[in-house]
């Protein structure tokens, strides 16, 4: 762009610092932030920051030391800068940054798809909490990071890339780290603030071959009870129903309901609950309650507060969307 030809004495390389070893923490960090209720930030999250705060501290001791050089104004580089930065320490740092940052997008989704096998065990209808525009973030952000290692590799050894050629990364990383703070600003996580994960149910998830797996056995008198509330007191046609709320009207801590619920009926908590819902929806059409509502109308009648969870339950559980399941019935 003609900055070096214009301003022949500047001293900007001593502060061109890859963001990136500053950035991949503080996303990891935003994430658990708000996937973890009444996160604080504590001081020994300042070691997630070390490398760039050491990297920041070296640039300027550098430049504090050539600053003190003779001739140093009518240079663009001093003495550290040439023999020690662009010599050694930019090279080592070539090879540090992208595991650095791949090490941190894999804790990053780790803790994302971590939270997400939680929620199902608290939540009954969980599309607005899933946070899927983080997701989309996430994998925006890591095909950027492996376009920019990509981008370094053939710069290093195929073809010398200029400025050119290497802004179109850093616009676009912009323009997503722009993207994920925007629309976390706006979302509400005002219950994701009060959720607390701190019981620890023994089984998370229900796996798909259950005939060989050791359940710790509930009683009888508890499996009555949840399922008394279920289809007698339709527990399920509350569309925010979560487990601290069915624990409270089963007289049951959190993690004995969920125990009872994935040992006692074979299923997560959300699964358990929108079962119920589903089944309620399959009755309302057989009383052709579809010449009075909408599907959708009848969903939310039944518990379901969205339509993508509506859906995406009801395929799941009857493998025919809701339109196809109504056809199969007027034949």
């Amino acid at each position: 762009m003609g900055w070096y030809d214009a301003f022949r004495t500047t001293k900007i390389n001593y502060f061109l610092i890859n963001i990136g070893i500053a950035l991949a923490p503080l996303i990891y960090l935003y994430v658990k932030s708000v996937t973890t209720s009444n996160f604080k930030f504590k001081k020994g999250h300042w070691w997630h920051f070390a490398l760039a705060i050491g990297f920041v501290v070296y640039r300027f001791s550098i430049y504090t030391y050539d600053a003190l050089q003779p001739g140093f104004n009518e240079t663009q580089n001093g003495v550290l800068k040439i023999s020690l930065d662009e010599e050694y320490i930019l090279s080592i740092m070539s090879y540090i940054e992208p595991p650095f940052m791949l090490l941190y997008l894999a804790f990053t989704f780790q803790l994302f798809y971590s939270y997400r096998k939680k929620i199902i065990q608290y939540f009954s209808n969980t599309y607005k909490l899933e946070l899927n525009w983080i997701l989309t973030f996430l994998v925006l952000f890591s095909i950027l990071f492996l376009y920019g290692t990509i981008q370094d590799i053939i710069g290093s050894r195929f073809i010398e890339l200029g400025y050119q050629e290497r802004w179109w990364l850093n616009l676009l990383v912009a323009m997503i780290t722009l993207f994920v703070g925007i629309k976390g600003y706006f979302t509400d996580t005002t219950k994701l603030n009060k959720l607390d994960f701190s019981f620890s149910p023994k089984t998370i998830g229900i796996p798909e071959e259950t005939d060989n797996i050791e359940h710790k056995s509930v009683s009888e008198e508890d499996i009555t009870t949840v399922n008394h509330l279920m289809v007698d007191q339709k527990a399920y046609l509350n569309p925010e129903l979560n487990l601290s709320d069915l624990a409270k009207m089963a007289n049951m801590t959190r993690g004995q309901l969920s125990e009872t619920i994935n040992s006692g009926f074979n299923k997560n908590f959300n699964d358990f609950v929108n079962g119920y819902r589903v089944e309620a929806f399959k009755n309302m059409l057989k009383e052709n309650k579809q010449q009075q509502l909408s599907l959708l109308g009848i969903a939310q009648e039944c518990g379901f507060n969205s339509k993508a969870t509506f859906n995406r339950v009801f395929k799941k559980l009857t493998s025919f969307s809701p339109t196809e399941y109504l056809k199969t019935q007027l034949k």
